[in-house]
């Protein structure tokens, strides 16, 4: 297998597992502040949140970026492939 195609499934693992996290967060916060009321520390999930979603904008940038130079090593233009839906 190549390290291409290694980097694109770890990538897709790793998105696939903050998509989960992002999930259960939601269920914690949910449950949790049922419970907690205003005691809740809200602003923490907030953040937490945030950077789950930080994470899966990198992670978007860098399946595109390492399309790209797959694209590129093929001797195709990135910017120049069209996507055709299925």
């Amino acid at each position: 297998m190549s390290a291409e195609t290694e980097a694109r499934k770890a990538l897709g693992r790793l998105r696939r597992s903050v998509e989960k996290s992002l999930r259960e967060l939601g269920a914690v916060e949910g449950a949790l502040s049922h419970v907690e009321g205003s005691d809740f520390p809200a602003e923490s999930y907030d953040r937490a949140e945030q950077s789950l979603r930080e994470l899966l904008g990198m992670l978007d940038a860098e399946g595109q970026r390492l399309q790209d130079k797959i694209l590129h090593a093929g001797g195709l233009e990135p910017g120049r492939v069209r996507r055709t839906g299925g």
